[in-house]
């Protein structure tokens, strides 16, 4: 019989939208990199009875059960208990745990709580499943031949490091890690996913490995993915279908896994010995939150001016107060001026800059909303290029969107050796 996981997260919290299930997600691509089928994911509210009611559907369609939420302190954390009264094994304490919480509590000056007790009860037969920096240890647990039980606190950074040292290495050695997926993910902009999927027709009929389409904020993305025993037997699969890929679609393909446009940009500009500078109108300095998320950027990253007033844009970015009234601030010759600006201004190779119209209000019929002109300036020449955002997802969407434009010219401009 084929084996296969089930993912069972509980915390009402959960239901009713309060914190975001990411624990679902990580588990989904853990799973997926392991190689374990993975059929069903359940979210349940901490209600013992509908908790019993999902491990009753679970047993019978999977023999690895992975639990997450509700080992804490409090009386809605339910999950352990649940468990043992479902399968009808007494609670045993566990001083070792109650040991582990003490110190834990003494290296904040702190004394647990009686409420904490609980947490060193597990199921006769379970074994702890350590948690190195939180109170709450999980715990293996095979109530059943053929049923393997993991449970994690709820907490990601912890739930994350358990996972990592202590249940990876528990599947592998259980054999349930046999072969893994391997992926490669190809980042695109510029194209949307529709044209991209056009492109590569051929392959997205591939198996081994395969090619699919997939779009994440204003990217279009591709996934090659193979099953294999190693890393190099899979990237022996990969690399041909990526080469492939990437000389389809040339410059729309940015970076792979997780390269980012501001990653790609900082890259290239370290290569060249090259710094930038950015002003920013109506992306209010978002661009330049991007580029300095990325460590060392300090070493082409200059700085850059948030330039909302158009008395700022005359004042710092030396931007003609003619152009300002006859064109507007939002404009290609004011966007062009404001890189122009900041590259001397900063004395810096490249100069980028960002102004628009982010709405919701401020729209016009000439330069509705989503309207956004971005300015870049080398030490030879300035120009600058015009984009229409959908304004339908608001005006965040608007100002990542513009950032990431931004970024991506300059991409194309520093591949193509245009400084």
């Amino acid at each position: 019989m084929n084996r296969s996981a089930e993912v069972i997260c509980v915390g009402t919290e959960l239901l009713l939208g309060e914190v975001l299930n990411s624990n679902a997600q990580f588990l989904g691509q853990e799973l997926a990199r392991l190689g374990i089928p993975h059929f069903y994911q359940t979210v349940v509210g901490d209600n013992p009875t509908r908790i019993k009611r999902a491990i009753a559907i679970a047993c019978q369609r999977a023999q690895l059960l992975i639990f997450t939420g509700g080992l804490g302190p409090t009386p809605d954390d339910l999950t352990t208990e649940t468990l043992a009264e479902f399968f009808q094994a007494p609670l045993v304490q566990h001083p070792e745990i109650l040991e582990d919480i003490a110190q834990k509590f003494a290296q904040r000056n702190r004394a647990p709580s009686p409420s904490n007790d609980k947490q060193a009860l597990l199921p006769d037969s379970a074994a702890i499943l350590p948690n190195p920096i939180g109170s709450a240890p999980g715990m293996i647990w095979h109530p059943r031949p053929e049923l393997t039980i993991l449970t994690f606190p709820g907490v990601p950074k912890e739930f994350h490091l358990m996972w990592q040292e202590t249940a990876v290495p528990y599947l592998q050695d259980q054999g349930w890690v046999t072969a893994q997926i391997y992926n490669r993910v190809l980042r695109f902009w510029g194209i949307p996913e529709s044209t991209l999927a056009d492109q590569v027709a051929p392959l997205l009929a591939l198996t081994n490995p395969t090619v699919a389409p997939y779009a994440s904020r204003g990217e279009a993305r591709l996934r090659i993915s193979t099953r294999a025993a190693s890393l190099e037997t899979a990237n022996q699969v990969i690399a041909p279908i990526e080469q492939q890929i990437r000389h389809l679609c040339g410059l729309h393909c940015f970076g792979a896994d997780d390269q980012t446009l501001e990653s790609v940009v900082g890259a290239l500009l370290q290569e060249k010995g090259q710094t930038l500078a950015v002003a920013e109108s109506c992306t209010g300095g978002g661009l330049g939150q991007r580029l300095t998320r990325i460590s060392g950027s300090s070493e082409y990253f200059l700085g850059g001016v948030i330039s909302y007033a158009n008395t700022v844009k005359q004042d710092l970015l030396q931007v003609d107060p003619v152009a300002l009234n006859q064109h507007g601030a939002v404009s290609a010759i004011v966007a062009e001026q404001m890189a122009a600006g900041v590259r001397s201004q900063l004395n810096s190779t490249w100069g980028i800059s960002i102004t628009g119209i982010a709405g919701p209000q401020g729209g016009t019929d000439t330069k509705p909303v989503g309207l956004v002109y971005i300015g870049l300036a080398s030490p030879h020449h300035t120009q600058s290029f015009e984009r229409q955002i959908s304004p339908l997802r608001g005006r965040d969407w608007i100002r990542q969107l513009s950032a990431s434009h931004a970024l991506d010219l300059l991409r194309r401009q520093l591949l193509s050796n245009q400084a």
